[in-house]
């Protein structure tokens, strides 16, 4: 089927395989052509299958956390695809969740080489094009933990403390480009992230969320699709979303 180009922007989305990612690249597809990215090269074939009938897709496979990867991806777009109207910066993670004195370094590093080195690598190569057009959007997915500490989760919230201060001067920077920057911030979603995080321990995963109904990836997709949809003088500059039960990042109402 051929997709018709009027209207369509190019919408760059990172960590497109999975959680929110693979939700959110599922709610643009229709309406926007897709760079999809992401480490695991047969999930994105198969989301590119999945949705190649209604969306122009194109797929760039790199380790976010190698700035060489990345860039030598970037490379082997060809001159219409590094248009790129949005970019959203989705791909991050956790791992582990330990008092500060018992934290392993590998974790630490995998966070902060991912959710805030991989951040900044992707956006300096899409912001180089995008300020030579004076043209724009960039969407950080940021976190609650980015506004708030919980215990264990020191380096994870310092991460996520990162990605909003990062947003901010973004914003101050590339405001004389004509160039958008938004933040999304869920609290608790029910996705691959507690299994992440607990390296599979699916008891310690499901505890996370025992006794409420958590956010589920396609909510904070139809976040991002009201961000993106938004009108060109209108910056959604940073917004939360919350499950009901959550006042925040320590306050939830379990059920006995």
């Amino acid at each position: 089927m051929r997709v018709d180009q009027n209207n369509r922007k190019k919408i760059l989305i990172t960590g497109s395989t999975s959680g929110i990612g693979k939700a959110t690249t599922r709610i643009l597809a229709k309406e926007n052509d897709l760079i999809i990215c992401g480490r695991r090269l047969e999930n994105l074939n198969k989301i590119k299958n999945e949705l190649s009938s209604i969306s122009n897709i194109k797929i760039l496979n790199f380790d976010i956390s190698d700035k060489n990867q990345v860039r030598d991806a970037f490379q082997t777009l060809e001159s219409k695809w590094k248009e790129i109207d949005i970019l959203i910066n989705n791909a991050g993670n956790a791992h582990g969740l330990d008092y500060i004195q018992d934290g392993d370094t590998n974790d630490w590093d995998k966070m902060i080489d991912i959710n805030v080195k991989g951040l900044l690598y992707i956006s300096k190569i899409v912001l180089d094009l995008m300020i030579k057009r004076r043209k724009g959007h960039i969407i950080n997915l940021g976190s609650i933990a980015g506004s708030e500490v919980y215990q264990k989760g020191n380096v994870y919230c310092a991460s996520k403390f990162a990605v909003d201060a990062i947003t901010k001067g973004m914003r101050l920077d590339l405001n004389k480009y004509n160039i958008k920057v938004s933040q999304v911030s869920p609290g608790l979603v029910n996705t691959e992230f507690s299994k992440v995080r607990f390296k599979g321990d699916m008891n310690r995963a499901d505890e996370v969320y025992k006794g409420i109904k958590p956010l589920v990836a396609d909510d904070v997709a139809r976040v991002m699709k009201f961000v993106v949809d938004s009108p060109d003088n209108v910056n959604i500059s940073e917004i939360s979303v919350l499950p009901k039960s959550q006042a925040s990042s320590t306050i939830i109402n379990r059920e006995d």
